[in-house]
């Protein structure tokens, strides 16, 4: 019986389950078998994986639910890992995986494994990530974002209410491991008193001291304004571009992982943020409070929104017809025209095979403007104004903090 298995890698986003659903009916439809392949990559090369063949009363059940049913797994395997046993065994005609950048990098490895080996198994990836940061075509969001940043807005918004009441401050971190687009979004969506994503240091090394006082710019322009309150949001990636001696510089204990770099994953980055933010406030004497958020796992397993479900229902469809058109070692994607499309991993690979990870464009026009008109920030206008707050304003410029090392 024709056969096609389905694996999910990497953490959950909204809207998993849609794209099983979808991928499991077109073809049961057809006649094919369903397998759900357990424990990603891991479950894939594993000597007893666990399988699950699914049906399509399964499919129905599980549709419009967030989390997955599909049980996932962070495990990348080496080459050496690689093997055929469940492709040869379960007679898999094509590997449908779901997942961020890893997994399609582990999935661009494998085609190029099956080709060598003249192994006649196709490939199709659908590119999941709550972060947005795989290389579809301009515009395009990879599935899981949307939800994800609807769900972020709506806290953000209790958060910023929150703020307002009490006239306090919340420094909202939010996920992105390299890109700060699910940030931007969010801190655009509650129109936040600062943004604070990576790609804004273009000229400049990130570091803590710089992103201190960022936070503290804004505090002291919104003082200005006559404002007591405010929400910054700061995307998690700053983290993965700071040194490692500015991280043990802060103060903070971290555990080490097996190379000497620290464990940032087991600490919460907002609480790290606002404890050496409160340090900085008392150092110069501003009584202003700040509270941590972190808005991360509580935004996977959200149920999909109506774009997700459409979205990903339009990707699952998008998977047969590419796989009928005899396409391999791809993403399914669809263009602004909606036309579902295939882009080739080999394509959007770096020196090291790694899929290239998409930034937010800091240049295009909307982001532009939000980063410099949409949220408060000290200028040189601002100098005299600021000294009652502030010894040297001047330190505290949008301008002076990002543009020079």
């Amino acid at each position: 019986m024709k056969t096609i298995a389905i694996l999910c890698g990497g953490g959950p986003a909204p809207g998993i389950n849609t794209v099983v659903a979808t991928v499991t009916k077109v073809f049961l439809k057809d006649g094919y078998r369903v397998l759900a392949v357990h424990e990603g990559y891991k479950g894939l090369f594993a000597e007893e994986p666990e399988v699950e063949v699914l049906t399509y009363e399964k499919a129905d059940e599980i549709y419009s639910r967030g989390g997955s049913a599909i049980k996932m797994s962070r495990f990348k395997p080496k080459d050496e890992d690689f093997n055929t046993r469940l492709f040869v065994k379960e007679e898999i005609e094509l590997l449908v995986t779901i997942g961020g950048d890893d997994t399609a990098s582990t999935a661009n490895r494998l085609t190029k494994y099956l080709e060598t080996n003249h192994i006649k198994i196709r490939n199709i990836h659908v590119p999941k990530t709550i972060d947005n940061d795989l290389p579809l075509p301009e515009g395009i969001p990879t599935f899981g974002f949307t939800s994800a940043k609807e769900m972020g807005v709506r806290i953000g918004k209790v958060i910023k209410a929150e703020a307002a009441t009490t006239q306090n401050w919340y420094l909202l971190m939010s996920m992105g491991r390299e890109a700060g687009h699910l940030a931007f979004e969010i801190g655009k969506g509650i129109h936040a008193s600062m943004i604070i994503i990576p790609e804004m240091f273009r000229k400049t090394q990130i570091t803590i001291e710089k992103v201190i006082r960022l936070v503290i710019s804004s505090m002291v322009k919104r003082r200005i304004l006559g404002q007591k309150s405010g929400v910054v949001v700061v995307s998690e990636g700053i983290f993965h571009f700071l040194k490692n001696e500015d991280i043990v510089s802060s103060g903070i204990i971290f555990d080490y992982d097996a190379h000497g770099h620290p464990e940032l994953s087991e600490v919460s980055k907002a609480h790290v943020i606002t404890r050496i933010l409160k340090k900085s406030l008392r150092e110069l004497g501003l009584n202003i409070i700040c509270r941590p958020v972190e808005v991360g796992y509580s935004l996977r397993c959200t149920d999909p929104s109506a774009f997700d479900l459409t979205y990903c229902t339009t990707l699952g469809i998008g998977v047969k017809k590419l796989y009928e058109e005899g396409h391999t070692g791809c993403m399914v994607a669809v263009n602004l025209e909606e036309e579902v499309i295939p882009v080739y991993l080999k394509d959007v690979e770096d020196g090291n095979g790694k899929i290239r990870t998409r930034l937010v464009n800091v240049e295009k026009e909307v982001v532009h403007q939000t980063l410099y008109e949409n949220i408060y920030y000290l200028t040189e206008a601002d100098r005299e104004k600021a000294k009652e707050w502030l010894k040297h304003p001047e330190e505290y410029e949008y301008r002076t903090i990002l543009e020079n090392d």
